[in-house]
């Protein structure tokens, strides 16, 4: 898996870019790095997106925030935030903005290459599922899930919107076991390719966002149950179209 695998490095600090490229490179990664969001944009327009990203908030000119919500108009490709390590606000704004995970600075390259490793094994098991093993459309309530475009539709207004990665195979874990209860760990596995951490708030942000995406706000929600101390269910009947 890693011999191929392309991650891109957006850091400002020419010393982290150095030390990242030259410990990811020895892992087996082809690695490359830029410093800035307008050289991020050189670098996508000669070589395409990477199969990875680890995306610094704080950059001169655009920063992070922003590069991530760019970049998600055309790509799913999954991202790492890289954040201030006392800064929770930054950890919660990059997963709202679609970012996939996050990992505070400072962090030690062994704890940032389990999460690498980690999000690529997510990746990569939705990845080699052959296409013709998911329905085209999944229906679930008022709402039709195309898997392909990863695209949900409400069936009476019309409303579309995209998925990214992580919400996707979020809401996919739903669609593929309803009327189940599920737990954090389960949910962090398939979304982040590892366990939830001790008092991990990225859970709750992204089914918060789901959650608002599917009109499913307030204390009775529809279609993502909360089972107190138990975990979440999907409440709803689901149907495929094939």
């Amino acid at each position: 898996m890693q011999g191929s695998t392309h991650i891109l490095v957006v850091d400002d600090d020419s010393e982290i870019r150095e030390l990242l490229e030259e410990y990811l490179s020895k892992s087996g990664f082809r690695v490359s790095s830029v410093e800035d969001g307008i050289a991020l944009e050189k670098h996508i327009e000669s070589e395409g997106y990477p199969d990875l990203m680890l995306l610094d908030v704080m950059l001169p000119g655009d920063d992070g925030f922003t590069l991530c919500q760019k970049v998600r108009k055309h790509s799913n490709v999954p991202i790492i935030m890289l954040t201030a390590v006392s800064d929770e606000t930054d950890q919660i704004i990059g997963l709202e903005i679609g970012a996939d995970d996050y990992i505070a600075k400072p962090f030690s390259p062994r704890q940032l290459m389990a999460r690498i490793k980690a999000l690529l094994r997510r990746v990569h098991v939705v990845e080699d599922k052959p296409s013709d093993a998911l329905p085209k459309h999944i229906l679930f309530g008022d709402w039709r899930l195309d898997t392909l475009a990863h695209r949900l539709m409400h069936q009476e207004t019309e409303k579309e919107f995209d998925l990214s990665g992580s919400d996707f195979s979020m809401l996919m874990l739903f669609l593929n076991r309803p009327n189940e209860v599920l737990d954090r760990d389960t949910i962090s596995f398939a979304t982040r390719g590892r366990e939830a951490l001790p008092f991990e708030r990225g859970i709750d942000v992204q089914l918060s966002r789901l959650r608002q995406r599917l009109g499913d706000s307030g204390k009775y929600p529809q279609y993502i149950k909360t089972m107190r101390g138990n975990g979440y269910i999907l409440a709803v009947p689901v149907s495929y179209e094939h």
